[in-house]
């Protein structure tokens, strides 16, 4: 038996989840405690219509390490959620991270040494948590692996693709992680901020004459920019990539960043414009739309 423990069942952490326990030969388990546990044992998870129940594990109690760990949690939380999967890692553990960001697999990697953390990014997945319920259409595909993969891989990313494939989940390795990773970080960095202070779909910033689009391609420039100065190869030709992919996404569709700054819920602008404004100063990079993004977001916040 696979065991796949997962922390975090929001809307990302359901969806996988839930694919995973489709497997045959897998077994998942949620990390939760107090009144969570206690709700996810009594009323399971709702996904496109479907109840789940999972294994409910207490964070503090002893367990045999999982074979997979997805940390899936919004990154408000992703310091508690470290301290709290400790009794489920072990020298063969595979970690996975669906966070935003650059930076949770490092940060895995330093809080426990003895297992083996993977760098992923999502694409085209559509998942949205109303309430108890998550729903979705597309499930997208998940890009991962170590920050540089050359063919076979490593034995862990084959163990992963191999997994992912039985549970019907699309996968690719490709050969540079660290540009993929940047790649989703310069999407997020533009149309999940640009999207959370207007508090709109995607069809404010697919607009090209709108100032919300404008505003979206100016902070996406700097974290061109910025990645640059750090040695990492992205150029315009990954905008223009990026923007066919924009082009596709549901215009009455909501950013998960967006979705949270309508629910009054912490954001992630720490890990966007916050890690931005950071990086600047650290390499000498002016960075004034994230600055100004960073500003109104925690102006957002400390309103409610």
């Amino acid at each position: 038996m696979t065991r796949v423990s997962v922390i975090g069942l929001g809307a990302m952490g359901a969806t996988y989840a839930t694919k995973l326990a489709g497997a045959p030969g897998v077994g998942v388990s949620v990390i939760a405690q107090g009144e969570r546990a206690s709700r996810l044992r009594r009323d399971g998870v709702t996904v496109n219509g479907r109840r789940y129940d999972f294994r409910v594990v207490d964070p503090s109690e002893p367990s045999t390490p999982a074979d997979l760990l997805i940390v899936a949690v919004k990154y408000p939380a992703f310091a508690s959620a470290l301290q709290q999967t400790q009794h489920q890692i072990g020298p063969d553990t595979v970690v996975l991270s669906l966070l935003n960001g650059t930076t949770s697999e490092d940060e895995i990697a330093a809080a426990y040494p003895q297992c083996h953390p993977l760098t992923s990014i999502t694409f085209g997945i559509d998942t949205v948590r109303q309430g108890q319920s998550v729903n979705y259409v597309s499930f997208g595909r998940i890009e991962f692996g170590e920050k540089t993969n050359i063919a076979p891989f490593t034995p862990q990313v084959r163990w992963l693709s191999r997994l992912f494939d039985t549970a019907g989940i699309s996968n690719q390795v490709p050969p540079d992680m660290v540009k993929q990773l940047w790649w989703k970080f310069m999407i997020n960095v533009g149309v999940n901020q640009v999207t959370a202070i207007y508090e709109a779909p995607y069809a404010t910033v697919q607009d090209t004459a709108s100032p919300a689009h404008e505003l979206m391609i100016a902070a996406q420039r700097e974290d061109v920019a910025v990645a640059a100065a750090k040695g990492v190869d992205l150029t315009d030709a990954d905008m223009v990539r990026w923007l066919g992919v924009l082009a596709d996404l549901g215009p009455h569709q909501y950013t998960s960043m967006a979705q949270d700054v309508l629910a009054h819920r912490p954001t992630e602008v720490d890990i966007f414009a916050g890690a931005m404004v950071r990086f600047g100063a650290e390499l000498g990079v002016p960075v004034p739309v994230n600055q100004y993004l960073f500003d109104t977001l925690k102006a957002k916040e400390a309103a409610w």
